[in-house]
């Protein structure tokens, strides 16, 4: 019959052993059950030094607390969600890598969902997870950041969710972000000072808020350098390599092409290489191309791309530290964005 004490299941430290409880971790550290059962769900106002001894007793007596048991505990699940909808697996990944990381600092778990921000029963779907799984918070991501129905479904539950790059912050809801115009700016303005003042560039899927914003950085980069814009010199994307390479083909085949294509995603940036070689164009002695994220896919590519480095995965990492921060406080986290130079620009 297994040991329960303070709702903490008791393992054995290998199969075949005798178990191990609680009582024995605490007894071990010179701890109450009490004090042993705060440290293991990463509770606030534990001494360092308490704490230290606690996990120190629990890894020599290979104690391992079930998320069951932590959960019946403290009429918590101990999961977390991340809800996404963004056609690069390179971000999925990444993103997924950082919520992961946090959680496993915390003891919970990640419960990675996939969905179509566009399909009818999308609320059904999210709100069923929500129920199935007892989920202690929501990570959102775009374009389900700017899902109004959604974001007052999870506000009128009163579950706790965090939104990654919305359109707009919110006052009440933590975010963590990039500033997307900002750093579309930057590298439209780095291809400008290598001389480039016809520059194409590849918007993404209106449907995300960044694709705006980045149309925003590259214009101002054109205005700040005196450089009139060209509506022909912009296509509508789907952060997809063939929106890319489709785009590409129109940017290329006109009677005045672009000497550089900056893309508002490295998948899209692949496209207009792969359209380019197609087509016999040297890059990046004939055209110059740039990307965004700087995904695994930028430096695989030939020639290996320039772009901007958006920290997926520590966006993902601040939202699950967001969400399981023990505080009232809202907070608003931007992370920096870098400029990354490889071999796909070069001066005009």
């Amino acid at each position: 019959m297994p040991h329960f004490s303070l709702g903490i299941l008791n393992y054995a430290a290998n199969e075949g052993a005798m178990s191990v409880t609680i009582d024995d971790v605490a007894k071990a550290a010179g701890v109450s059950n009490k004090t042993v059962s705060r440290v293991l769900n990463k509770e606030k106002y534990v001494a360092a030094g308490t704490r230290a001894k606690v996990e120190a007793s629990v890894a020599a007596l290979g104690f391992r607390p079930s998320f069951a048991a932590r959960a019946l505990a403290g009429r918590k699940s101990f999961q977390i969600a991340l809800l996404t909808d963004n056609p690069s697996p390179y971000y999925a990944q990444n993103i997924q890598a950082g919520v992961r990381a946090r959680c496993q600092e915390a003891g919970y778990r990640m419960i990675a969902q996939p969905v179509d921000s566009d399909a009818a029963n999308l609320l059904e779907e999210i709100l069923g997870l929500i129920d199935q799984a007892q989920l202690d918070g929501v990570i959102l991501t775009p374009p389900l950041t700017e899902n109004n129905a959604v974001r007052q479904a999870l506000s009128d539950r009163g579950l706790p969710f965090v939104m990654t790059a919305p359109a707009r912050l919110d006052p009440k809801i933590a975010s963590a972000f990039i500033d997307n115009a900002q750093a579309a700016q930057d590298m439209t303005r780095y291809l400008i000072e290598a001389g480039h003042k016809r520059i194409g560039f590849i918007a993404g899927d209106p449907r995300y808020a960044a694709s705006a914003r980045r149309k925003e950085g590259y214009e101002a980069a054109l205005e700040e350098a005196g450089l009139a814009f060209d509506p022909e010199l912009v296509h509508t994307g789907h952060y997809t390599f063939a929106s890319g390479s489709e785009a590409a083909e129109q940017l290329l085949s006109g009677q005045n092409p672009p000497t550089a294509i900056f893309a508002s995603s490295d998948d899209m940036a692949a496209g207009v290489l792969a359209t380019a070689h197609r087509l016999g164009i040297k890059v990046p002695s004939a055209l110059s191309v740039a990307g965004f994220d700087d995904t695994d896919l930028a430096a695989v590519v030939w020639p290996p791309l320039t772009t901007i480095s958006q920290p997926v995965r520590d966006l993902g990492y601040a939202a699950a530290d967001l969400l399981l921060a023990q505080s009232d406080a809202v907070e608003q986290r931007l992370l920096p964005h870098k400029l990354i130079v490889r071999d796909s620009v070069a001066p005009c």
